[in-house]
This record gives structure tokens, sequence and C-alpha cells, in this order.
């Protein structure tokens, strides 16, 4: 395994993360989480291949994914050697300081622990002055219950402007990005990417494989994620007659280099700058697969290749406005047709 530092910070990480979006109670968000046995299984697994960084949220499976993660690392490491990350957003106040200081102590309740790692905004507010969400994730940092912080898929000028004022302020400032990058979606390289390059805010992108278009030469499988994740769904299927020309190439290189698809599309993610990839699985051996990304080196050859085909896409990830209360699945498709819920 291979570590890296959180922007500015003494945080190393792991240079994959576990994405918890896929433990929790089946039903509360998606039909293909697993349950609590299988999230220990798969956290045993990922924390013996030396990965020690977790992302969930507040969100996600009505707080059961909190639960089980916490559950599973309290019986199996001890506390200070794992990163543990999670959200706040999708939640009746949003970003307010009210909202702020409840959500994160739900979630330490529900976790098992006195602190997060990482705690992420994961959207921007469009109700809430930014200085009142600032000052409010600064005073988690100040009173130990929040190591740093972080932010996710937003837009550039977004971004910037909450970590110039935190600047300005002297609150504590983002580390983390966590925004919708792959392969199929790169739409962040104009502004987002180039920004936190900039400001040394360490990129650790969700959906690295869109949602297992990257894993496979063909677009669906017969797994039950792909039979039912309407977010995804939503997320790629409107652009699968271009993208199945990437997906194409992926194969190619993976066949050239003796690897599986997803190291080629885990080794660009490296090779084009991001800290630390998270992996959203439902099997342990995912990570297996995850892991062996490592020992694959892309030329510049290989690259060029890879995202040559790529056109413009619609923007999936950052939002033009709050959804509706109650809403967390974005951009789902529903009976055939892309919806933004």
């Amino acid at each position: 395994m291979e570590y890296a530092k959180l922007g500015n910070t003494d945080i190393e990480v792991s240079k994959l993360c576990v994405g918890c979006m896929s433990f929790g109670q089946r039903g509360t968000l998606h039909e293909w989480t697993v349950d609590e046995a299988e999230t220990k299984h798969i956290v045993q697994h990922a924390l013996d291949l030396g990965i020690n960084f977790f992302d969930t949220a507040n969100c996600y499976s009505n707080g059961t994914s909190e639960e089980y993660l916490g559950r599973a690392i309290r019986q199996s490491i001890a506390r200070e050697k794992v990163v543990i990350a999670s959200k706040v957003y999708f939640n009746p106040g949003r970003l307010s300081s009210k909202a702020i200081h409840h959500e994160i102590d739900q979630s330490l309740m529900r976790l098992g622990t006195d602190y997060l790692d990482l705690y992420l905004i994961h959207r921007f507010d469009y109700d809430t002055p930014i200085e009142e969400t600032m000052e409010a994730l600064n005073e988690l940092v100040v009173s130990g219950k929040v190591r740093a912080i972080g932010a996710s898929a937003m837009y550039g000028y977004q971004f910037h402007t909450m970590q110039q004022l935190a600047r300005e302020r002297g609150w504590a400032p983002f580390v983390a990005m966590e925004n919708h990058y792959n392969l199929l979606y790169r739409e962040d390289e104009r502004e987002l990417i180039p920004l936190c390059r900039q400001l040394n805010v360490s990129l650790m992108p969700y959906s690295p494989l869109a949602s297992g278009h990257l894993t496979r030469p063909q677009w669906n499988s017969d797994s039950l994620r792909s039979r039912t994740d309407r977010a995804a769904m939503g997320k790629y299927d409107s652009t699968q007659q271009q993208d199945m020309e990437i997906v194409r190439r992926v194969s190619v290189l993976a066949q050239k280099h003796g690897v599986k698809m997803q190291q080629i599309a885990l080794a660009w993610e490296w090779a084009k700058g991001v800290t630390s990839p998270i992996i959203g699985a439902t099997r342990a051996s995912h990570f297996d697969d995850a892991a062996n990304a490592f020992s694959v080196k892309l030329t510049k050859e290989d690259i060029a290749y890879l995202e040559e085909p790529y056109v413009p896409h619609k923007i999936v990830g950052a939002i033009d406005r709050n959804p509706d209360e109650g809403v967390v699945l974005l951009d789902v498709k529903q009976e055939g047709k892309k919806e933004s819920a």
C-alpha cells in the first residue's frame, strides 16, 4: 500500500479510500448495500491490505452506514490507526451552524468515536451564508471534534470563495476535495481541479470507476447494483454512446498491460495527481484488484490514448440550487428518463 498526506496536514492516508455508501441497511438508500456482517468482512480485508482511509456520510442508508462502519472499526483496529471521514449537507438545516453542530454529534455517536479525522460538506448550500458555514466548521476543529475539513462536488468559484474567506478570517481551510472524476467524467479539469492543485488541496474523487462502467468491456452487468442503481444510471447512461469508446480503450490497454480494466482506470487517476480515489465495493475482493493497480504505470502515450475520445459532458455533481428537503439521490434515472431529483 502507498500513502500520502492530506493537503498541508499531518494526516496520512492510504492512496485508496473505502467508500462506505456500499454499507448500510438495504432499502434505506439503495437496494444493493451490504449488511453489517459483510461490512465487517470488507473493512477487515481493507485493513489487511493496508488501507486506512474510510469515507462515509450522515445520509448514507439513514445513518446505518456510519453505524456499521463504526462497529466494524472498533472490533478490528485501534481508532488512531485509521482515518475516518464523514459528510454533512443532506439533512435538515443543510450547512447552517445549528445543523453542523447537531449533525457532527449525531455522526460521532453513530460511529462510536469522539472525533473525525476529516469532515466534508457534501454540497454547496445556497441558503446559508458561507461565513456561517465556515465559522461553524472552524469551531469543530478548535473543539477537537474534527481534525480537518474538506468539501465535495461544487463549482470552482464556490470553493475558491469559501477557501478565501477561511484564510481571511484565520479559520481552518479545506484540505481535501471529494469530487466526481474519472475517465468518463472530466469536467472538473476546467476549474476545480487546477484550483485544488494551486491550493494544495488533496483530491479524493468519488466514482473513480464510473459505477463499474470502467471495469468491464460491456456497459452493464447482471449484478444487483448494475440493475438497480438509478443514481448511477442517471449519471452515466445518457452519454453511453460516446463513452463506450473510452471503455473500449481501457479494455485494450488492460490487455496490453496484462491487468484488469479497473487497474488501468485507477492508474490513470494517480497519474492525474489524485491522492486517494474512493472505491465503493460490495465485495472484499474488489480491494485486491484495486491494490494491484499500484504496479501499473501508464506512459504519456497510454494516457493520451485514453483521454482522446472524451467530449464535454453535462455537469454531474455540482448543483445549481438546493434540492427539495429529504432528497439525497441526485440525477436519478426513472422510467428511462434522466431526471434531477
